[in-house]
């Protein structure tokens, strides 16, 4: 029987982005770790919700993430 390996996946990737239930790629959005009192109200409500990966950046990361 032939011994087939595991491909592994890029743990700093995994930590970054998960999968919605269609297969698009959830990210979160850059903006709130510092420097929060300068920030409107709605912009830090903004910046709470998760962001999607674009299109195009989409096949690179599904490469690092090859069980999502």
């Amino acid at each position: 029987m032939a011994k087939y390996y595991k491909m592994k996946t890029r743990k700093s990737a995994a930590k970054r982005f998960s999968f919605t239930a269609s297969g698009r790629l959830k990210r979160k959005k850059a903006g709130m770790r510092h420097f929060m009192r300068r920030k409107k109200a709605s912009t830090k409500r903004g910046l709470r919700n998760a962001g999607f990966v674009a299109k195009v950046d989409e096949k690179r990361i599904k490469v690092l993430l090859p069980y999502g």
